[in-house]
Protein backbone atom coordinates (compact mmCIF):
# COMPACT_ATOMS: atom_id res chain seq x y z
CA UNK A 1 0.00 0.00 0.00
CA UNK A 2 2.88 2.40 0.70
CA UNK A 3 4.90 1.70 -2.47
CA UNK A 4 5.40 4.89 -4.50
CA UNK A 5 3.95 5.26 -7.99
CA UNK A 6 5.26 7.78 -10.51
CA UNK A 7 2.30 9.62 -12.01
CA UNK A 8 1.32 12.68 -14.01
CA UNK A 9 -0.84 15.29 -12.21
CA UNK A 10 -3.84 14.34 -14.35
CA UNK A 11 -4.83 10.71 -14.88
CA UNK A 12 -7.35 9.74 -17.53
CA UNK A 13 -9.58 6.91 -16.30
CA UNK A 14 -11.68 5.07 -18.91
CA UNK A 15 -15.24 3.90 -18.37
CA UNK A 16 -15.70 0.19 -17.69
CA UNK A 17 -15.06 -2.45 -15.07
CA UNK A 18 -12.46 -2.10 -12.32
CA UNK A 19 -10.39 -4.85 -13.98
CA UNK A 20 -10.52 -2.99 -17.29
CA UNK A 21 -9.55 0.30 -15.63
CA UNK A 22 -6.55 -1.28 -13.91
CA UNK A 23 -5.44 -2.93 -17.16
CA UNK A 24 -5.68 0.44 -18.95
CA UNK A 25 -3.68 2.28 -16.28
CA UNK A 26 -1.01 -0.43 -16.12
CA UNK A 27 -0.71 -0.32 -19.91
CA UNK A 28 -0.11 3.42 -19.64
CA UNK A 29 2.87 3.05 -17.31
CA UNK A 30 1.31 3.11 -13.84
CA UNK A 31 2.61 0.45 -11.45
CA UNK A 32 -0.65 -1.18 -10.44
CA UNK A 33 -1.94 -4.68 -11.12
CA UNK A 34 -5.03 -6.85 -10.87
CA UNK A 35 -4.35 -7.54 -7.19
CA UNK A 36 -5.12 -3.87 -6.56
CA UNK A 37 -8.67 -4.31 -7.83
CA UNK A 38 -9.64 -5.85 -4.49
CA UNK A 39 -8.54 -2.67 -2.70
CA UNK A 40 -10.40 -0.55 -5.21
CA UNK A 41 -13.59 -2.54 -4.62
CA UNK A 42 -13.34 -1.63 -0.93
CA UNK A 43 -12.71 2.04 -1.68
CA UNK A 44 -15.39 2.37 -4.35
CA UNK A 45 -15.74 2.55 -8.14
CA UNK A 46 -13.16 4.83 -9.78
CA UNK A 47 -14.46 7.96 -11.51
CA UNK A 48 -14.16 8.08 -15.27
CA UNK A 49 -12.59 10.96 -17.14
CA UNK A 50 -9.63 13.20 -16.34
CA UNK A 51 -8.83 13.04 -12.61
CA UNK A 52 -6.68 15.67 -10.93
CA UNK A 53 -4.34 14.09 -8.34
CA UNK A 54 -1.79 16.93 -8.25
CA UNK A 55 -2.50 17.79 -4.60
CA UNK A 56 -1.51 14.25 -3.52
CA UNK A 57 1.74 14.14 -5.53
CA UNK A 58 5.16 14.77 -4.02
CA UNK A 59 7.97 15.25 -6.53
CA UNK A 60 5.95 13.38 -9.13
CA UNK A 61 5.24 10.30 -7.00
CA UNK A 62 2.36 9.13 -4.83
CA UNK A 63 1.92 6.20 -2.44
CA UNK A 64 -0.04 3.39 -4.06
CA UNK A 65 -2.76 3.49 -1.41
CA UNK A 66 -3.16 7.24 -1.88
CA UNK A 67 -3.27 6.76 -5.63
CA UNK A 68 -6.03 4.16 -5.45
CA UNK A 69 -8.00 6.35 -3.06
CA UNK A 70 -7.57 9.36 -5.37
CA UNK A 71 -9.09 7.40 -8.25
CA UNK A 72 -12.35 7.24 -6.31
CA UNK A 73 -12.32 10.62 -4.57
CA UNK A 74 -10.27 13.22 -6.44
CA UNK A 75 -12.05 15.95 -8.35
CA UNK A 76 -12.36 15.81 -12.09
CA UNK A 77 -9.58 17.82 -13.72
CA UNK A 78 -10.83 21.11 -15.10
CA UNK A 79 -9.71 23.82 -17.42
CA UNK A 80 -11.32 27.15 -18.09
CA UNK A 81 -12.19 29.06 -21.24
CA UNK A 82 -13.05 32.74 -21.28
CA UNK A 83 -15.31 34.62 -23.68
CA UNK A 84 -14.61 38.32 -23.23
CA UNK A 85 -17.42 40.87 -23.68
CA UNK A 86 -17.73 41.98 -27.29
CA UNK A 87 -15.77 39.06 -28.75
CA UNK A 88 -17.08 37.13 -31.72
CA UNK A 89 -17.42 33.38 -32.17
CA UNK A 90 -14.79 33.50 -34.93
CA UNK A 91 -12.06 34.38 -32.42
CA UNK A 92 -13.52 32.52 -29.44
CA UNK A 93 -13.55 29.27 -31.41
CA UNK A 94 -10.01 29.85 -32.69
CA UNK A 95 -8.69 30.55 -29.19
CA UNK A 96 -10.59 27.69 -27.54
CA UNK A 97 -9.38 25.20 -30.15
CA UNK A 98 -5.76 26.24 -29.63
CA UNK A 99 -6.03 26.27 -25.83
CA UNK A 100 -7.81 22.92 -25.47
CA UNK A 101 -6.29 21.07 -28.39
CA UNK A 102 -9.65 20.74 -30.13
CA UNK A 103 -10.57 20.85 -33.80
CA UNK A 104 -11.60 24.33 -34.92
CA UNK A 105 -13.94 23.13 -37.67
CA UNK A 106 -15.66 20.68 -35.34
CA UNK A 107 -16.14 23.40 -32.72
CA UNK A 108 -17.82 25.64 -35.30
CA UNK A 109 -19.94 22.75 -36.55
CA UNK A 110 -21.06 21.96 -32.99
CA UNK A 111 -21.77 25.61 -32.22
CA UNK A 112 -24.01 25.95 -35.28
CA UNK A 113 -25.77 22.69 -34.36
CA UNK A 114 -26.93 23.97 -30.97
CA UNK A 115 -27.00 27.78 -31.24
CA UNK A 116 -30.05 29.55 -32.69
CA UNK A 117 -27.89 32.46 -33.95
CA UNK A 118 -24.36 32.84 -35.24
CA UNK A 119 -23.46 35.39 -32.55
CA UNK A 120 -24.56 36.56 -29.13
CA UNK A 121 -25.78 33.22 -27.77
CA UNK A 122 -22.89 32.33 -25.45
CA UNK A 123 -22.68 34.96 -22.73
CA UNK A 124 -19.26 36.40 -21.87
CA UNK A 125 -17.86 34.63 -18.84
CA UNK A 126 -15.12 32.27 -17.66
CA UNK A 127 -16.41 28.70 -17.92
CA UNK A 128 -14.99 25.71 -16.07
CA UNK A 129 -14.88 22.60 -18.24
CA UNK A 130 -13.63 19.03 -17.98
CA UNK A 131 -10.07 18.67 -19.22
CA UNK A 132 -11.03 15.88 -21.64
CA UNK A 133 -14.06 17.61 -23.13
CA UNK A 134 -15.00 17.12 -26.77
CA UNK A 135 -15.98 19.78 -29.29
CA UNK A 136 -19.61 18.73 -29.15
CA UNK A 137 -19.78 18.51 -25.35
CA UNK A 138 -18.14 21.90 -24.90
CA UNK A 139 -20.45 23.79 -27.23
CA UNK A 140 -23.58 22.03 -26.06
CA UNK A 141 -22.74 22.86 -22.44
CA UNK A 142 -21.87 26.53 -23.02
CA UNK A 143 -24.95 27.14 -25.17
CA UNK A 144 -27.34 25.37 -22.77
CA UNK A 145 -25.98 27.35 -19.81
CA UNK A 146 -26.26 30.64 -21.69
CA UNK A 147 -29.72 30.03 -23.14
CA UNK A 148 -31.00 29.33 -19.65
CA UNK A 149 -29.69 32.72 -18.51
CA UNK A 150 -31.09 34.41 -21.62
CA UNK A 151 -34.53 33.03 -20.80
CA UNK A 152 -34.33 34.27 -17.20
CA UNK A 153 -33.23 37.73 -18.36
CA UNK A 154 -36.03 37.90 -20.92
CA UNK A 155 -38.61 37.09 -18.26
CA UNK A 156 -37.06 39.74 -16.01
CA UNK A 157 -37.07 42.53 -18.60
CA UNK A 158 -39.95 41.55 -20.91
CA UNK A 159 -42.10 39.32 -18.73
CA UNK A 160 -41.89 36.52 -21.30
CA UNK A 161 -39.38 34.63 -23.41
CA UNK A 162 -39.77 34.82 -27.15
CA UNK A 163 -36.39 33.81 -28.59
CA UNK A 164 -36.52 35.91 -31.76
CA UNK A 165 -37.84 38.96 -29.93
CA UNK A 166 -35.25 38.62 -27.19
CA UNK A 167 -32.27 38.33 -29.51
CA UNK A 168 -33.27 41.54 -31.28
CA UNK A 169 -32.53 43.21 -27.96
CA UNK A 170 -29.27 41.28 -27.71
CA UNK A 171 -28.36 42.60 -31.17
CA UNK A 172 -28.63 46.14 -29.81
CA UNK A 173 -26.71 45.17 -26.67
CA UNK A 174 -23.90 43.75 -28.79
CA UNK A 175 -23.46 47.09 -30.55
CA UNK A 176 -23.51 48.95 -27.24
CA UNK A 177 -20.83 46.53 -26.03
CA UNK A 178 -18.63 47.31 -29.03
CA UNK A 179 -19.12 51.08 -28.87
CA UNK A 180 -18.97 51.89 -25.15
CA UNK A 181 -15.60 52.72 -23.63
CA UNK A 182 -16.79 51.53 -20.22
CA UNK A 183 -19.88 50.38 -18.35
CA UNK A 184 -20.85 53.95 -17.42
CA UNK A 185 -21.17 54.86 -21.11
CA UNK A 186 -23.44 51.94 -21.99
CA UNK A 187 -26.78 53.57 -21.04
CA UNK A 188 -25.74 56.72 -22.95
CA UNK A 189 -24.85 54.74 -26.10
CA UNK A 190 -28.22 52.99 -25.75
CA UNK A 191 -29.94 56.38 -25.62
CA UNK A 192 -28.13 57.52 -28.78
CA UNK A 193 -29.34 54.40 -30.58
CA UNK A 194 -32.95 54.92 -29.49
CA UNK A 195 -32.83 58.62 -30.37
CA UNK A 196 -31.50 57.89 -33.85
CA UNK A 197 -34.10 55.18 -34.42
CA UNK A 198 -36.90 57.60 -33.48
CA UNK A 199 -35.67 60.06 -36.10
CA UNK A 200 -35.18 57.30 -38.71
CA UNK A 201 -31.47 58.10 -38.82
CA UNK A 202 -28.96 55.37 -39.67
CA UNK A 203 -26.96 54.34 -36.61
CA UNK A 204 -23.62 54.81 -38.42
CA UNK A 205 -21.71 52.90 -35.76
CA UNK A 206 -18.35 51.28 -36.44
CA UNK A 207 -18.98 48.63 -33.80
CA UNK A 208 -21.61 46.95 -35.94
CA UNK A 209 -18.92 46.34 -38.58
CA UNK A 210 -16.66 44.59 -36.05
CA UNK A 211 -18.42 41.28 -36.67
CA UNK A 212 -16.90 37.83 -37.24
CA UNK A 213 -13.31 37.93 -38.44
CA UNK A 214 -13.42 41.76 -38.41
CA UNK A 215 -13.79 41.89 -34.61
CA UNK A 216 -10.37 43.46 -34.12
CA UNK A 217 -10.12 45.33 -37.42
CA UNK A 218 -10.20 49.10 -37.76
CA UNK A 219 -13.24 50.22 -39.73
CA UNK A 220 -12.01 52.18 -42.74
CA UNK A 221 -13.93 54.35 -45.23
CA UNK A 222 -13.32 51.58 -47.76
CA UNK A 223 -14.99 49.00 -45.49
CA UNK A 224 -17.95 51.31 -45.02
CA UNK A 225 -18.32 51.76 -48.79
CA UNK A 226 -17.87 48.12 -49.74
CA UNK A 227 -19.36 46.05 -46.91
CA UNK A 228 -22.74 44.81 -48.14
CA UNK A 229 -23.61 42.82 -45.01
CA UNK A 230 -26.66 43.65 -42.87
CA UNK A 231 -24.19 44.77 -40.17
CA UNK A 232 -23.21 47.90 -42.08
CA UNK A 233 -25.22 50.51 -40.17
CA UNK A 234 -23.94 53.24 -42.47
CA UNK A 235 -25.74 51.69 -45.44
CA UNK A 236 -28.65 50.06 -43.60
CA UNK A 237 -31.06 51.75 -41.23
CA UNK A 238 -32.08 50.19 -37.94
CA UNK A 239 -30.38 47.66 -35.71
CA UNK A 240 -29.07 44.48 -37.39
CA UNK A 241 -31.45 41.57 -36.87
CA UNK A 242 -28.84 39.42 -35.12
CA UNK A 243 -25.98 40.21 -32.70
CA UNK A 244 -22.50 41.18 -33.87
CA UNK A 245 -20.74 39.64 -30.86
CA UNK A 246 -21.14 38.73 -27.22
CA UNK A 247 -22.92 41.18 -24.93
CA UNK A 248 -22.32 41.53 -21.20
CA UNK A 249 -25.10 41.71 -18.62
CA UNK A 250 -24.34 45.44 -18.27
CA UNK A 251 -24.82 46.02 -22.00
CA UNK A 252 -28.09 44.06 -21.92
CA UNK A 253 -29.28 46.10 -18.95
CA UNK A 254 -28.49 49.33 -20.84
CA UNK A 255 -30.91 48.30 -23.61
CA UNK A 256 -33.74 48.31 -21.07
CA UNK A 257 -32.48 51.17 -18.93
CA UNK A 258 -31.08 53.80 -21.33
CA UNK A 259 -29.96 57.17 -20.06
CA UNK A 260 -32.50 59.98 -20.24
CA UNK A 261 -30.51 62.17 -22.65
CA UNK A 262 -31.17 63.53 -26.14
CA UNK A 263 -27.72 62.94 -27.63
CA UNK A 264 -27.47 61.93 -31.28
CA UNK A 265 -23.70 61.91 -31.80
CA UNK A 266 -20.50 60.88 -30.08
CA UNK A 267 -16.82 60.91 -30.91
CA UNK A 268 -13.93 59.05 -29.31
CA UNK A 269 -11.44 61.08 -27.32
CA UNK A 270 -7.72 60.41 -27.08
CA UNK A 271 -8.21 58.69 -23.72
CA UNK A 272 -10.68 56.22 -25.24
CA UNK A 273 -13.86 57.68 -23.73
CA UNK A 274 -16.45 59.59 -25.78
CA UNK A 275 -17.80 63.12 -26.03
CA UNK A 276 -21.54 63.19 -26.67
CA UNK A 277 -23.53 65.93 -28.41
CA UNK A 278 -27.10 66.83 -29.40
CA UNK A 279 -26.38 68.59 -32.70
CA UNK A 280 -24.12 67.96 -35.66
CA UNK A 281 -22.50 71.36 -35.06
CA UNK A 282 -21.52 70.31 -31.53
CA UNK A 283 -20.36 66.98 -32.89
CA UNK A 284 -18.04 68.69 -35.41
CA UNK A 285 -16.64 70.88 -32.65
CA UNK A 286 -15.96 67.82 -30.49
CA UNK A 287 -14.39 66.09 -33.46
CA UNK A 288 -12.08 69.06 -34.13
CA UNK A 289 -10.99 69.07 -30.48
Amino acid sequence: MGLPIASAPVVVVPQGSISGIIAHLAKNGLDINQIDKHILRLLGKPQSGAIDISSALSNGVIAKGDFLYALTSAKAAQESVTLIPGETMYFFIKESAAQLGLDEDKLLESYLRYAPYEEGVILPNTYKIHANTTEDTLMQSLIQQSLSIHENLARKYLGRYDKDEWFKHIAMASIIQKEAANVAEMPIIAAVIYNRLKLNMPLQMDGSLNYGKYSHSKVTPERIRNDSSPFNTYRNKGVPKTPVGSASLEAIQAVFEPAQVDYLYFVRNKNGTHSFSKTFKEHRENFDK
